[in-house]
């Protein structure tokens, strides 16, 4: 750099010897100049003002002033036993120097006054004199000299802060002088407590403040420049040359950066005294050119490695020369220090590093936030490159290699070569070679230089990990930094952690997740770091005087090993290069690597300590099992591939994934090789050479769920010896034993881990491997519970909300496993286990606490749960176990657990609801009969049947509106079987024939009154008797036969006629000689005949004078009748159903171009216009995290209040005019991206929460504002519906039944003879069910957004796209999601095709869940299913953490129980009876 230039060493020389030799006094004894001094400086000190007040000098002449300072500079050079006559000179030589200050001391004498410049120069050489180390002084006559350079020093500061007067030649002079006394001080080798290592730090800190000063004031020459850079190689021993070096260079570095890259750039802080060291006046060009010369001015810090360069100059062989015993220079005691001069210098270039990345002088570099301005990579690394890279080389193969190397070219020199001119050139950048390092101290071997190398490489780690998005980095430096890293990266024997080592990992967080080129050559030597430090619990270091955070330490490791995860199964087969090997044979797969990353992983699970490092972990581990299943899945045609790729590999896949663990830690993670199944009844065994298996799943429809646990201690050695065990079900069995294991044995009493555990045991629940072994889901199901069930027996003292939050937390663990795994409910063990944890959740105790013990029944049992919550969570859980294990999905699909029918649909079915009026729902509900029951279920009874006229039975339709969910029900009352159900039951008894009533065809003949042989006879007196009718005639007259005659005609007539009526009736006699059945009732009460039959109405027999059996107030009773002619008992009941029993969230899916920071720009991006220009994998990613479905059909969470959890039917010509004015909104947004909500969404739902996904446009907005402005967004049914609610009962009571028969298990005993002990039983908050309260959390905000570049997410306006994410069910002004509170998942993705994750959110004690971890690296085919995850798991803790929020299905109990209040009727059981008998209108 001024290599051309003229060294001005020779001048400095000249100055030293010239003061010693100036005066005239030198000429005489020394005696004699004394008493000439101590006369002339003694007087003179009396004018100073110091003892008494200050005279005008009375020297006027030019003459008189050169004699006295004659004798001045002889006295500055006595002996320091005249301690008050050198004190004396210094104070005169120090007043006359305010000539060169605005206001000069009176007693300065009038020549010196008009040519200050030039007595100012006479003066600074002559204080030479006084900076000359005295031989054989004692310490405190070097304490007096000391005192007296700090005052020379103070002063000439002074003067040239302050002086406006000096000349360029002055300056010259000055800075001449600075040099000339630190080398007199600081060049000779360090003698401790000498008055050059007491005056040391402060004749450096002097001269390089003074010249910062002439950089403003009068700039340096090269020759100077020059000077200064000789000078300070030959101080290079002294530790406070490398520390006022980095001072001065921090202080310019900050100057730098503020006018290099504006006010925006982050401010590098610096001590308040070091912040005033760079002078006002310095202009940006001048700092520019001060803080490069400055920067090099001790040359390559790796120097310091060769204590042979360092001690090369004049006074090091001096003293070699005069040591007693023989010496080489190099061995010198004060060179002992050279490794930590090393360190220092390569802290001070790091801090500049740190100061170009804006990165904190503290931080570890891990997870430190970098300035979007600042400098690429190159740029920084043209400055430094040099140094960095051979220092990172200090001690490695490569070095030894060149230093043998020039060993051989030295030994080929003639041996004049090795002594050098002391000034004379020195090769800074060259390792030494010309000495044995045998001879070497051992203080000074290469090893102790290891801190030094370590912060170079860390440098350097930090330099590549602050890449950029799409920045080019030169390939000779990833060259150098690959061959740097992998020489760091080797493993001794020893398998110790060495500084190095521990550097890398702390700053190498992000080398794997910046598409560097190449960075894969690496993954062998990061990943057998890792094995070094991650597995054990106790890290074996080199040297225990290593300083750094363990725990830092390892969360910097977990890092890398979160970027690594994934690359095995992406790259597969492909071969990763040795750097150092030409060959192949040292040559790896990705996909040999799987198995040593997946011990690390669970290895460090098993000894981690630190909560948030576990965190981490765990993160990694459901990702490891998520990405090998979805991989098996997908990539391997499904089960069939898996299973062929397991059995056709031959001996090296010759095992079966048939893995049922053992009891014992040891064999948890291991795979049966065939030789034997731990399971009974879930071998798949191998046929002998045919490599067949026999899958018995065919014989059984669930597996089996018999336990092996008689497996030998030997054989779990052995197997554990298997390393082919990182399929997806090995991984599986492996991380459910692991986590279980640690969640009951070391996790427990750590909030954030059991909640990361048990999502993570959440996560393996949900997913589908073939070979799911049931033996381990009964495990972990086992294991749960029992972790319920201690956190629940802890002491009183320990429950707090924490302890309940890991129970709540468990619970829903629980119902994960069970929904997935329905069969486990079929083992009795498991179903036993599962019920009695919920007993002990609803009532606090078990009703049998040891298996020998006598149960204890509910109703003897006295209800203590362990909290609300906890009660709350365990009736969630046995109501899945009764109402949706294996029958979640239903009809209604996965968008509803509740059915699809109201009033009005069923009413729309019946035969006598006219058409007209099916459009009204109060005349529809006014059909129904409504009842409560349990105060907490609202029965409405229709009596009509619905359509079904073909089976006239006893009919009921029931809508069940209870704490999860509406339910229809229709029942029938049957007496006799489906087939013989079809009889007419009014026809004639079929068993008999029917009866003929045809008469026969007789013959007619004529009819005789008497035999034919009656003429014959002869009468006698007796047969006349009876007078014939001729006689009757004669006798009566002929008028009476007539009319006798006419009756008897009469009577004949009517008597036909009554018989042939009777023939033709059913009164006849034909008919009438049977008895028949009655015919069938066809008008039914069916209402009353249902709560009859179903103990409705059977009151018990109750002494009124006893209070105990008095029938109580109406929501005590077991039926509560409901007034439904009021006009708000329609509404109040659609606010009931928009209560949905499952949880909801919102995610808001934004996609970011690269440099885009506002709203508008971003929202701007859902326009067909831009749609060609999105990364494809961003609308493949949107396909996995839900399914899309139409607004207008979906009776589910859309993702805003107004629509949600309705029957979508409304008539056909509204839902056209919706049709085209959604079509219109959507015509400028592409198909693919259209999930705004104003048409479609994204939608996914579980059993017991559904999450909706909106990709927001400027849609969003215009829906916001229009809603806000008083539409039916604000009214209380959709503030109700918001996630957060208070807690609150009804004022009655509890809200719950008091019956003994029906609420054992929803009702508290508040009974008296509970003991201290005990925890007190807990009770709801009081308030209004309809009002949330002010006090309440806001719903979460979770945003996911898709970064183009990876550095946007520093700029992403969080708080100006709230505006877009409104759902109606923001409760008040004051309570609006604040962008401090919002969740954010950012998601880049690699030129790899993999994507790399930013978690950002508030800080908290629960912010952040699992699966997804800040800095993760994913796989697209596991980035849907991970999103989701971690959303709904962040919406859960944040549920879990605020003290205001109730479940749903007590939300939605707590509502009935506010309709109860409103409508109930106080009827007796007599006017209960006889409303019964008022049919519905």
């Amino acid at each position: 750099m001024y290599s051309e230039w003229a060294s001005l060493s020779a001048q400095i020389t000249a100055n030293s010897c010239g003061a010693q030799c100036f005066s005239v006094l030198n000429k005489f004894p020394a005696s004699a100049g004394r008493e000439v001094v101590v006369s002339v400086v003694r007087q003179l000190g009396t004018n100073l003002g110091i003892t008494q007040n200050a005279e005008p000098s009375h020297l006027v002449k030019d003459e008189e002033v050169k004699w006295c300072m004659d004798v001045i500079c002889f006295g500055l050079s006595l002996p320091l036993q005249e301690h008050e006559t050198i004190k004396d000179c210094v104070n005169v030589y120090c007043e006359w120097l305010t000539a060169l200050h605005p206001q000069p001391r009176i007693s300065v004498p009038k020549p010196i006054c008009e040519d200050a410049n030039l007595y100012a120069r006479q003066i600074i050489n002559h204080f030479h004199n006084l900076f000359v180390p005295r031989q054989g002084e004692s310490a405190d006559t070097i304490k007096r000299q000391a005192v007296l350079c700090h005052r020379v020093l103070r002063t000439l500061q002074q003067t040239a802060q302050i002086s406006q007067l000096m000349d360029r030649q002055t300056w010259d002079t000055l800075l001449l002088f600075l040099l000339a006394i630190n080398e007199i001080l600081l060049a000779p080798p360090t003698v401790k407590d000498d008055v050059g290592d007491q005056l040391c730090e402060r004749v450096l800190s002097v001269l390089f403040e003074v010249w910062l000063l002439a950089c403003v004031r009068s700039f340096p020459s090269p020759s100077m420049w020059k000077t200064l850079q000789e000078s300070c190689s030959m101080w290079r021993h002294r530790v406070a040359l490398v520390d006022q070096w980095n001072r001065v260079n921090l202080a310019l570095t900050s100057r730098l950066l503020e006018f290099s890259y504006g006010p925006a750039f982050p401010q590098l802080k610096n001590a308040d005294e070091d912040g005033q060291l760079i002078p006002v006046g310095m202009s940006n060009d001048c700092v520019a050119q001060t803080w490069y010369r400055f920067l090099r001015m001790i040359g390559n810090p790796t120097a310091f490695c060769s204590p042979h360069i360092i001690s090369k100059s004049s006074h090091f062989v001096q003293w070699a020369l005069t040591h007693e015993k023989g010496a080489e220079t190099h061995q010198h005691p004060c060179l002992q220090l050279l490794p930590q001069i090393f360190l220092n210098a390569m802290k001070g270039i790091s801090s500049q590093v740190d100061a170009f990345l804006a990165l904190p002088l503290t931080s570890m570099g891990a997870g430190a936030e970098l300035a979007v301005a600042r400098p690429k990579c190159n740029s920084i690394l043209h400055v430094f490159h040099e140094w960095l890279f051979e220092a990172a080389h200090i001690g490695g193969d490569t070095w030894r290699q060149n230093r043998k190397k020039q060993a051989c070219e030295a030994s080929k020199r003639p041996s004049s070569m090795i002594m050098e001119h002391r000034k004379g050139s020195i090769s800074l950048s060259q390792p030494n070679s010309l000495n044995d390092p045998a001879s070497l101290p051992p203080t000074l071997t290469i090893d102790k230089y290891e801190s030094g190398r370590a912060e170079a490489i860390g440098t350097l780690c930090k330099i590549f990990c602050a890449k950029k998005t799409g920045e080019e980095i030169l390939p000779v430096y990833l060259a150098r930094f690959y061959m740097a890293l992998q020489q760091c990266l080797k493993i001794t024997e020893s398998k110790e952690c060495d500084e190095t080592l521990a550097s890398i990992l702390l700053h190498s967080g992000d080398l794997f997740r910046l598409d560097l080129d190449g960075i894969n050559v690496l993954l062998p030597g990061f990943i057998a770091a890792l094995e070094i430090v991650l597995p054990d619990k106790d890290l074996k270091l080199k040297t225990q005087s290593m300083v750094f955070n363990r725990t830092e330490l390892r969360r910097s490791a977990i890092n890398i090993l979160l970027s690594i995860m994934v690359l095995p199964l992406h790259y597969q087969a492909l071969p990763i290069r040795d750097l150092s090997s030409e060959t192949s044979e040292k040559m790896f797969t990705f996909i040999q690597l799987k198995s040593r990353l997946m011990n690390i992983l669970m290895n460090a699970l098993q000894v981690e300590t630190d909560a948030q490092n576990t965190h981490m972990l765990l993160g990694g581990l459901l990702l490891c099992v998520q990405d090998a299943v979805t991989f098996e899945e997908t990539d391997m045609g499904g089960g069939s591939g898996a299973t062929h790729m397991h059995n056709s590999g031959g001996a090296q896949h010759h095992e079966a994934n048939l893995l049922s663990s053992a009891c014992s830690e040891r064999s948890a993670s291991l795979v049966s090789t065939g030789t034997a199944s731990l399971g009974a009844q879930t071998t798949a065994t191998m046929g002998a050479g045919s490599g067949s298996i026999r899958d018995t799943a065919s014989a059984h429809d669930y597996p089996s769920l018999t336990i092996s646990d008689d497996m030998s201690f030997e054989f779990g050695q052995e197997l554990e010896g298997v390393t082919t065990y990182d399929n997806a079900h090995a991984l599986f069995v492996r991380a459910t034993y692991l986590v279980c294991h640690r969640l009951i044995s070391s996790w427990k009493t750590d909030l954030n881990v059991s909640l990361a555990a048990l999502e993570l045991l959440s996560g393996l629940a949900r997913l589908h491997i073939r070979e799911t072994d049931a033996l381990e889901c009964k495990r972990a199901v086992k294991w749960i519970c029992d972790y319920i069930c201690y956190q629940c027996s802890r002491p009183p003292p320990a429950h707090s909300k924490d302890l309940h939050s890991t129970i709540v937390a468990a619970f829903q663990c629980t119902a994960a496993w069970l929904m997935q795994h329905p069969y486990l409910l079929q083992d009795k063990d498991c179903l036993q286990t599962v019920l009695e944890v919920v007993e002990l959740g609803i009532s606090g105790t078990k009703s049998q606490s040891k298996s020998g013990d006598i149960p204890k029944f509910k109703d003897e049992k006295e209800l203590k749960p362990a909290s609300m919550r906890v009660r709350d969570a365990a009736e969630n859980l046995l109501t899945i176990i009764l109402e949706q294990v294996g029958y979640f999905p239903s009809e209604c699909g996965p968008e509803s657990i509740s059915s699809l029918l109201d009033e009005l649909a069923l009413m729309k079915h019946c035969n006598s609801m006219v058409p007209a009026a099916a459009a009204s729902t109060e005349q529809a509900i006014a059909k129904f009969k409504y009842f409560v029951t349990e105060n907490s279920t609202i029965l409405a009874l229709l009596e009509e049947p619905l359509g079904n006229d073909q089976d006239p039975q006893p009919t009921v339709t029931l809508l069940i509106r209870g704490p999860f969910g509406r339910h229809a029900w229709t029942m029938q009352l049957r007496h006799l079987p489906r087939s013989k159900s079809g009889i007419k039951y009014h026809a004639i008894n079929p068993g008999r024939p029917i009866p003929m009533n045809d008469i026969s065809q007789r013959p007619e003949c004529e009819q005789k009154n008497f035999p034919d042989g009656v003429d014959k006879v002869q009468p006698c007196v007796a047969d006349y008797s009876i007078p014939t009718i001729d006689q009757i005639r004669e006798q009566y007259g002929s008028a009476s036969i007539r009319e006798l005659e006419a009756i008897l005609e009469n009577q004949s007539i009517h008597e036909k006629l009554a018989w042939a009526e009777a023939d033709n009736s059913v009164d006849s006699l034909s008919h009438s000689q049977e008895c028949v059945p009655p015919l069938v009732c066809q008008e039914f009460h069916a209402a009353r005949l249902f709560l009859s039959h179903f103990g409705f109405l059977t009151f018990e027999t109750r002494n009124p004078h006893n209070p105990a059996e008095s029938l109580g107030t109406p929501p005590q009773r077991p039926l509560i009748v409901l007034d439904t002619k009021s006009t708000a008992f329609a509404a109040d009941l659609d606010r009931l159903d928009k209560l949905s029993a499952r949880t909801h969230d919102t995610v808001y899916v934004f996609y970011v171009k690269t440099g885009q920071t506002s709203a508008q720009q971003i929202i701007g991006n859902m326009v067909e216009e831009t749609s060609l220009s999105y990364d494809p994998h961003f609308a493949g990613m949107l396909q996995t995290l839900g399914w899309p479905v139409l607004v207008a059909d979906h009776s589910g969470w859309t993702g805003f209040a107004h629509n949600s959890w309705s029957l979508k039917g409304t008539p056909e010509e509204q839902q056209m005019q919706q049709m085209q004015q959604l079509q219109q909104l959507k015509s400028n947004v592409p198909s693919e991206l259209n999930y705004n909500g104003s048409q479609r969404v994204l939608y996914w739902a579980d059993v017991s929460s559904e999450i909706a996904f909106v990709v927001p446009t400027t849609w969003n907005l215009r829906y916001n504002s229009d809603t806000s402005d008083g539409g039916s967004l604000s009214n209380s049914d959709q503030i109700g519906s918001s996630n957060v609610w208070a807690r609150c009962e009804s004022d009655t009571g509890t809200g719950a039944a008091k019956s003994k028969p029906r609420n054992l298990s929803l009702e508290l005993d508040t009974g008296t003879g509970r003991t201290q002990k005990d925890p007190v039983p807990p009770t709801r908050r009081k308030g209004n069910v309809t009002k949330p309260t002010l006090l309440a959390q806001a719903p979460a905000k979770i945003f996911l957004v898709w970064l183009e570049s990876y550095e946007d997410y520093l700029n992403f306006p969080l708080e100006d796209l709230l505006a877009y994410t409104r759902t109606g069910e923001e409760l008040h002004s004051l309570q609006q999601p604040r962008a401090a509170d919002c969740h954010v998942i950012f998601v880049h993705s690699l030129m790899s095709g993999l994507l790399r994750v930013k978690l950002q959110g508030p800080p908290g004690r629960m912010s952040f869940a699992t699966p997804l971890v800040d800095g993760m690296v994913l796989s697209r085919r596991v980035v849907g299913n991970l999103v989701r995850q971690t959303a709904l798991n962040i919406s859960r803790r944040r549920r879990l953490d605020n003290d205001n929020y109730q479940p749903p299905h007590v939300r939605r109990r707590l509502k009935v129980q506010d309709i109860v209040q409103k409508y109930k009727m106080d009827l007796s059981e007599a006017e209960l009876l006889a409303h019964l008998f008022q049919r519905a209108i």
